[in-house]
């Protein structure tokens, strides 16, 4: 599946509105509400809400280590664009970690970890949401068959050629987010 122009350059798009939200809310420039406003539309379509989360996942802003419960909201409000693509940002950090570790990239593995943690706090908040959690729980079920080669995501995890110690990771951060 290759991504269309336009997808390409909405992803883009949205990672440069997302790099300055984030920033505008670190200054104290945007309030959570406005914040939350802002964001919810962004996260309404698969490229938007790619576009986000690349760009705050990894980002040194603390917004996604500490969630305001208006963002909160609003990601349940838009809910499976925002779940499908939490799961599949869990999938990939854990899947990086393994890769980094490999390269003895200790910092890179770190950065995947950071990552991690951030998604499995926001699958967990997300999981709480009226109509989320059953959402949540069938997406995460899923990943984990794909893991044992069953599934719709298998050909997400094909597509990116994740390999069975890499698939074994994400299943274990699978059961992480069930654990906790």
């Amino acid at each position: 599946m290759t991504e269309s122009p336009q997808s390409a350059d909405l992803f883009r798009q949205t990672m440069g509105q997302s790099a300055q939200l984030l920033e505008a809310w670190s200054n104290e420039e945007l309030s959570d509400e406005v914040l939350a406003d802002q964001v919810t539309d962004l996260v309404r379509t698969r490229d938007g809400a790619r576009g986000f989360f690349a760009t705050a996942l990894v980002s040194n802003c603390p917004l996604m280590d500490r969630l305001p419960d208006p963002l909160v909201v609003g990601f349940q409000e838009v809910g499976e664009v925002v779940v499908e693509v939490t799961v599949s940002n869990l999938a990939m950090s854990a899947a990086m970690m393994v890769y980094h570790e490999r390269n003895g990239d200790l910092e890179s593995k770190a950065g995947s970890e950071r990552v991690q943690l951030r998604v499995r706090e926001l699958l967990q908040h997300l999981a709480r949401g009226v109509g989320c959690a059953d959402l949540v729980k069938a997406r995460l079920e899923s990943l984990l068959q794909a893991t044992q080669g069953q599934g719709e995501y298998v050909a997400f995890l094909d597509r990116w050629g994740y390999d069975a110690e890499q698939r074994a990771s994400i299943g274990e951060a699978v059961l992480a987010v069930a654990d906790a």
